[in-house]
């Protein structure tokens, strides 16, 4: 029962007029100061940490202010945000997957050898593509619920499986490590103008990808924030238990988180393909943890129920920003792990500082 139900409310014919409203004793509603509703989003460390980053590359780096680096940072940020957006989802819902790096490939993989073999149109490939990568979406979620192991280990397996049918099957179908070149084939102009163009907004040029980033931020903040789906991912990694005792579905839930991060995987992969012509088998191994990463430098939390897509897109920013601001102040790449490792601890103390001032507050 409801606090709705329990309260007493007066019937209206026991008040003279029901229509007036007594207002005498009315009150001012309390305003939530600015800075505490601030201090309150998740992605408040990554954007700090964001706008440090641009100032100390902007200062470090001549070139990293033209708008010819802006765009090549978009891209680097676009290759990574794609599939940071649903990652951090799905630890929001309280899981992780270890697959999703392997997963990008395979699905440019699949898309590739089908189209090739087949002798078929390269959009019957990427079609085959997608239902097989979304398929190894479900089997992750299914198992998960049906199994309650943790998510490491049954992603940790999938990455192994796919990673030995990459190599295995490319070298057993191509006879070498990469695929066939598709370029001369059917719908190629066309897959490429979807996955792999780019476009000129003034006097920047764009790659694809940067939309798709963007339309994938758009669809998750709204799907978090103003559907019911969005509560339900909020509750299933908040508390489980709790979540189902109420009624939220959360198998349901968390297999379509899986299938979300497999719909991402894909629309990287054909962009790995319609980019490049041809794919290498072992590419992709390590970049999970560049996902896993951005989602945690945007404020998703590693027990889940805690997150936003937003902060993921700019955790991926940062990775952007940082990957080719380097390069710009003529430094070695070697010291990129060690600004992405830095970013990744502070951004995690700030947060960590951040919700604690908050609840002290509240």
């Amino acid at each position: 029962m409801s606090a709705a139900d329990t309260t007493d409310t007066p019937d209206a014919t026991d008040t003279p007029d029901a229509t007036e409203t007594d207002t005498s004793d009315a009150r001012p509603v309390a305003r939530t100061p600015l800075l505490r509703r601030l201090a309150g989003r998740p992605e408040l460390g990554a954007v700090v940490g964001a706008a440090a980053v641009f100032v100390f590359f902007s200062i470090a780096a001549d070139a990293f202010l033209q708008w010819s680096s802006f765009s090549t940072v978009l891209y680097a940020s676009s290759t990574i945000g794609i599939m940071a957006v649903p990652v951090a989802l799905l630890m929001i819902g309280g899981e992780f997957d270890l697959s999703t790096g392997v997963l990008v490939t395979s699905s440019a993989l699949i898309s590739s050898m089908f189209s090739y073999q087949m002798t078929a149109n390269v959009w019957v490939g990427a079609g085959v593509s997608l239902l097989v990568t979304l398929a190894i979406g479900f089997f992750n979620g299914y198992l998960l619920v049906r199994t309650n192991l943790p998510s490491f280990i049954i992603t940790l397996g999938t990455f192994l499986i796919l990673q030995g049918c990459n190599l295995g099957f490319t070298k057993l179908i191509s006879e070498t490590v990469s695929t066939k070149t598709i370029a001369d084939m059917e719908g190629f102009p066309s897959a490429q103008q979807v996955f792999a163009s780019h476009l000129t907004i003034g006097d920047v040029e764009l790659q694809i990808t940067v939309v798709w980033w963007f339309a994938l931020i758009a669809l998750a903040t709204w799907i978090l924030l103003r559907t019911r789906a969005g509560n339900w991912i909020f509750a299933v990694g908040g508390a489980k238990e709790a979540a189902r005792a109420v009624g939220v579905p959360v198998n349901g839930t968390k297999i379509g988180l899986y299938m979300g991060v497999a719909l991402a995987a894909w629309i990287s992969g054909q962009h790995l393909l319609f980019k490049y012509d041809t794919v290498q088998s072992g590419e992709g191994v390590g970049n999970e943890l560049l996902y896993i990463i951005a989602a945690v430098i945007g404020g998703c939390l590693l027990t889940g129920g805690y997150g936003s897509a937003v902060g993921a897109a700019v955790g991926a920013f940062i990775f952007g920003m940082t990957n080719k601001g380097i390069v710009y102040a003529q430094w070695g790449a070697d010291w990129f792990k060690f600004f992405l490792g830095a970013m990744l601890l502070l951004a995690t103390l700030l947060n960590w500082w951040v919700r604690k001032r908050a609840e002290e507050s509240a």
